[in-house]
């Protein structure tokens, strides 16, 4: 496994922590709602009004959506949509199992998963990925009876599209083009996309969502893929692309 200290961390996940931290912003009702109440009411006292109907109207829509994006339906159709995008694992074999980190929560299922398709060999090579993730799971994958000479990872990547050009740097050199990808279905869909777009031939396998994950962190989770989903679309990131410099160190 890579060593943390060959790893050029840069800044380069800031601006998407701070697209999360405004999504945690926008998951607070006490905030969100009085601005949009303001929104409502605003029309009726300032003059002009001359369209003091439709923006009242608009800000009416944007409370219904907004009840609708954080209510346990919401949260529930949110996750189902995001689903719908995986495709099947056909059960086909591949060159490396690659586990992406989403932090301690969702790690005991992710190596459950990684290890029980090492053990049905569909793949020689359990690769982890995440600057805070890797090295744990490599010594869980250990601890559940994965030997070490078949586990390797990066912890260097600080985001999704991270994840894919550090892997892709270092197992497109082996020559490994199919992997078996293993993250929680929520963030299926951005991962596949994102690791297709650097040539990786990716057979999805979702690990599931801890059942002792609350109700806002579910809610938190389901509108950061989606807002992630587009956002990673909007910025080109699942075009064909090269893998570039990926930040080690000599």
């Amino acid at each position: 496994m890579v060593n943390l200290s060959a790893c050029h961390i840069t800044s380069a996940g800031d601006l998407t922590r701070s697209l999360w931290q405004l999504l945690n912003v926008l998951l607070q009702p006490g905030i969100v709602l009085p601005v949009l109440a303001v929104k409502i009411v605003t029309p009726w006292i300032v003059r002009p009004r001359r369209w003091k109907r439709r923006m009242s109207l608009a800000g009416v829509l944007l409370v219904l959506l907004y009840g609708l994006g954080i209510s346990p339906l919401g949260t529930h159709l949110g996750g189902k949509g995001l689903a719908l995008l995986i495709p099947r694992d056909g059960g086909q074999p591949a060159d490396a199992i690659v586990v992406l980190g989403r932090g301690a929560d969702f790690r005991p299922s992710r190596v459950q998963v990684a290890a029980d398709l090492w053990q049905q060999q569909r793949a020689p090579l359990i690769f982890a990925s995440g600057r805070s993730d890797a090295t744990e799971i490599g010594q869980m994958l250990e601890a559940a009876g994965v030997p070490a000479a078949a586990i390797d990872g990066e912890p260097c990547s600080a985001t999704t599209n991270e994840n894919a050009l550090f892997t892709a740097a270092l197992l497109q050199p082996q020559g490994i083009k199919r992997l078996i990808l293993v993250t929680d279905p929520p963030h299926m869909a951005r991962s596949l996309l994102t690791f297709r777009s650097l040539g990786f031939e990716v057979t999805p396998h979702p690990s599931p969502v801890p059942r002792s994950l609350g109700d806002r962190k579910r809610q938190f989770l389901v509108l950061r893929e989606w807002a992630g989903l587009i956002g990673y679309g909007m910025m080109g990131r699942y075009f064909a692309r090269e893998t570039g410099d990926p930040g080690f160190g000599a």
